[in-house]
This record gives C-alpha cells, structure tokens and sequence, in this order.
C-alpha cells in the first residue's frame, strides 16, 4: 500500500481500539458455550470474584465468575475438572486480553461428575467424616421423628403411611427443595435447626431424622454430594438416618449418616419397630414367664412330697398331744391370770380413795409453800450480802482513784520541774546569752564559725553575727597572729568569793 495511502487512514487512541474491538467481540459472541478443563483455580478472591482459565490441548482462555453468580452456582469450579461453560466473551483492556463471563456451569458429562464425586469423598473421608467410630446408635422406639423433604412429594407419604403401619409416631416435617441451586442449603439448615430445637417446649425435639428424597439421576441427586448437607449431617447430634434415591443411588450423605436406608420406606421400617410383633413377643415372653413360674411351683410341690414321704409318720404326734394339753390348760390359766389382775386393780383402787388423794395434795402444798418461803428469804439474804459488797469494793475502788489522782499529780510536777530545770540549763550555756553581753560570732561565707584571725584571708567574705542580727562584712589586709598575747582566763573561785571574779552565771 502507498505510503499516501496509509498515511490518510484514521487515527485511533489505545481507548478507543479497545473500545471497538470489546464491542465486535461482545456483539458477535454475546452468548457461547465453551468446554474446557479448569486451571490455574484458586477459590474465590478477597473481592469474592473467581479468575481461573479454560484450556484443552491447543488453547487457553481467561474465565471470570463474579461474586454474585458464584453465589447461586449448583456445581462449582475445581481443579482439573472438565466442564460446560455458559457466558459472553468480552475483552479486557487493562491488560489487552479477551475472557468468558461465566453465567453458569456444568460438568461435562457423567464421567466429570463422578470424577468431582470421587475427589469429594476422599476430602471428606480424609477429614474423618465417614468414620465408623462417630456414628451413633438409633433409638429402639423414638417418641418424635424429624424427617427432612419435599412436603409435595411421594416420599413423605411413603414414610407416614409406613409408620402408621408399623407403630405410629409423632412426626414433624421440615419442607425443604430436594433438587435445585438452593436445595443444598435448605437441607443443611433443616438438619441444624431440628439439632437447635430445645428438648421441653411446645414443638419437641425430634430423637431421630429422616433425610429422604425419590429417586432420580446423578444430577438430580447432586444437592446429597454437596459438603454443606455432608457436613451439616456429620455434626448432627441427633441420630440421622440417610434415604435418599434408591437401593443403587449413592450419595455421601449415606456415608455421613448415621444409617443408610435403600430407600425412603426402609427409611420409616428403620426408624420403628412392628407394633403388632412387639405385642407378639411381649405375649410370648408373658407366657413363657407363666410356664417357668407353674413349672418352679410344681417342682417345688414334688421336693415338698418327697420330703414329706421321708419324714416318721408319728413325728407330730408328741407336739399334737401337748398342744392338747395347752389348749385344756388355757382357759384355766386365762381365769387366773384375770383374777390376779382384779386383786392388783382392787388394791391400787383403794390407794387412790379420794380422801386420801386429798391429803396428799395438802401435804405436797404445804412442802411447797414451805419452800417457796426459804427460797425467797435465801435471795433476800443474797441480794443484801451483794450490796454490801458492792458498797464495800465501791469505797474501795473511790479510795484507790483519789490516790491515783495525788500520784499523778506529784509526777506531773516533778517531771514539769524537771523541764524548766533543763530550759534554764539549756539557756545559760546558749552562745546567744553570750552574744546579748555584746560579744560577737564571726562565719566564713559557708556559715562556718571562724575561730582564729589566721583563719581570716584578705578580701574574705565574712557574716557577723549580733544579738539583735548579722551584718556582712570583707577582711581587710592579711590575716596575721595578733602581737598581744590573749589574755589568760582568770581561776573561779568557789563559792563566788572575792571582788574580782566575773560571778557565776546562775546567779
């Protein structure tokens, strides 16, 4: 092409070719289905979007799940599987690439879905879920059964018509979709809230689950493979019993229960025993019971016999005739034994005349009148010794207070003579007596009393102190050692005698 000719095309920005070629590929592509393995999966992103890639053995293409769709998705993305995309292409101009919007997606084919099962079960497994060890046993004769389904459908009519037959039970059903996006979640939160329900109020809590559903294909049945019905049947305290689809479907809820029942039926003959069997064996044990007892009693009576046999015939003869005897002895001493009874009652009777009961009583209140009077005189006497004594220790105790008062008081005094002694000491030999005879104390600037000249430097800073003050003051000259010699203290005479003394300074 000429080089005038390329030069007269248009010009386009980055943003508008990318413009362009998003609304080409958008408009030629607004609905496809891609087949493709998954790769490159890492779960959803901190947004809650999904960014993984479709490849087979010749190409790859970017795939993008946004969070609300990933939210409704059945069958989520995993490593390796190969599935059916349906969505829109689209580009992406931050990075000049073009990617699948994902709307929704399937496995493809039974193979995919029995891959992502297998997968599944052994994730679970390895958790531990389908261990033996965590099952519990099932209850012989529940009194509520909770049973988890379609309300519309077959399979509860199955279920109560079967427990109807077999022992009839209180049933309490929790409607729940058993196929579709919003299958899965229903049934898990149908088991958690039978397991929420209190033991004592109104709406019992059931003491065994039914999780049941008809049969129907892989797909159909795939809400029973999803982890949250597994695992929400895996921590169910209540005892669950799995039935869903027929004696050949499997699901991994089978593997989680507690008990796998074929089907929904067998499900409902699990749960409860036959009543009329029970009446059955109940009678048959009654019987038996009846047999063994008439049977002991029999063998009993036959030892009784045999024994019998063995014992003297006249062996009772000797106690027969002396009970003759007791029985012709009886009535006489029956005659005896009253007549001495009636001498006692005569006897006690005529010591209870009525005249003699009166003088007794007499005698028994003049004793107790008696009594009463020393009783009365004693506590007077008593309470009259008290108060003397109290009157006596009261003196006492008066006597001991007045000379405690004396004690205290003369220590008072001596011990105040005693300070006024030692205030009068402490005041003669206070230097500031010394000072009011005009004397002077001279410090060096650290208030340090200075007690020579030699210790007085030339230009020294100096305090002295008056009675009435301190003034500073600066030495002047060169301390030196004066040339009149200090005069020599003059000897005290004792006593105070002579003209000369200086006197004594207490006066």
């Amino acid at each position: 092409m000429a080089e005038s000719v390329l030069k007269n095309i248009a010009e386009w920005t980055v943003s508008e070719l990318s413009a362009a070629l998003k609304r080409t590929v958008e408009d030629a592509y607004g609905f496809v289905r891609v087949r493709g393995e998954v790769s490159g999966f890492k779960g959803p992103s901190p947004s809650g979007h999904c960014y993984f890639r479709l490849k087979d053995d010749k190409a790859v293409i970017e795939a993008v799940i946004w969070k609300g769709t990933y939210g409704r998705m059945r069958v989520k993305p995993e490593e390796g599987l190969d599935i059916v995309a349906s969505g829109r292409l689209t580009t992406f101009p931050g990075s000049s690439k073009y990617q699948i919007v994902i709307d929704s997606l399937e496995p493809a084919g039974i193979g995919a879905l029995m891959k992502l099962l297998e997968e599944r079960k052994k994730k679970l497994a390895a958790e531990g879920l389908f261990d033996e060890a965590r099952k519990q046993l099932l209850p012989f004769l529940p009194d509520v059964i909770g049973v988890v389904t379609s309300p519309t459908g077959a399979v509860i009519r199955d279920i109560l018509h079967r427990l109807a037959d077999r022992f009839p039970r209180r049933v309490l059903v929790w409607p729940v979709r058993v196929q579709g996006e919003a299958s899965a979640a229903e049934v898990a939160s149908a088991i958690e809230g039978f397991n929420a329900l209190p033991e004592r109020e109104s709406l019992p809590r059931p003491d065994l689950i039914i999780v049941a559903r008809g049969g129907g294909s892989l797909e159909d049945l795939w809400s029973f493979n999803e982890e949250i019905v597994v695992r929400a049947a895996a921590a169910s305290l209540i005892p669950l019993v799995s039935a869903v689809g027929h004696e050949t479907d499997v699901t991994l809820i089978d593997f989680a229960a507690d008990r796998r029942a074929p089907t929904p039926t067998a499900a409902a003959e699990i749960a409860v025993p036959v009543r009329g069997e029970l009446l059955a064996t109940l009678a048959a044990l009654t019987a038996r019971k009846l047999a063994c007892w008439q049977r002991g009693i029999e063998q009993r009576r036959k030892e009784l016999n045999l024994l019998t046999r063995a014992l003297p015939k006249d062996i009772l003869a000797a106690p027969r005739q002396q009970l003759d005897t007791l029985v012709e002895r009886l009535p006489r001493a029956l005659r005896a034994n009253a007549q001495i009874h009636h001498t006692q009652f005569s006897r006690a009777a005529g010591r209870l005349a009525p005249q003699l009961l009166r003088n007794q009583i007499e005698r028994r209140r003049e004793r107790y009148e008696n009594l009463n009077r020393r009783l009365r005189t004693s506590l007077i006497a008593n309470a009259q010794a008290h108060r003397v004594r109290l009157a006596r220790h009261r003196d006492r105790v008066t006597v001991f207070g007045e000379r405690a008062r004396r004690a205290v008081l003369a220590l008072l005094q001596q011990r105040a003579g005693r300070v006024e002694r030692a205030e009068r000491l402490l005041a003669a030999f206070s230097y500031r007596e010394v000072l009011k005879r005009g004397f002077a104390l001279v410090r060096d600037g650290a208030g340090h009393p200075l007690r020579s000249a030699v210790a007085v430097s030339g230009g020294m800073r100096i305090e002295i102190e008056f009675a009435d003050g301190r003034v500073g003051a600066v030495a002047d000259g060169e301390g030196a050692p004066s040339a009149v010699p200090p005069a020599q203290p003059k000897p005290r005479l004792r006593g105070g005698g002579g003209t000369g003394g200086q006197g004594s300074l207490f006066g």
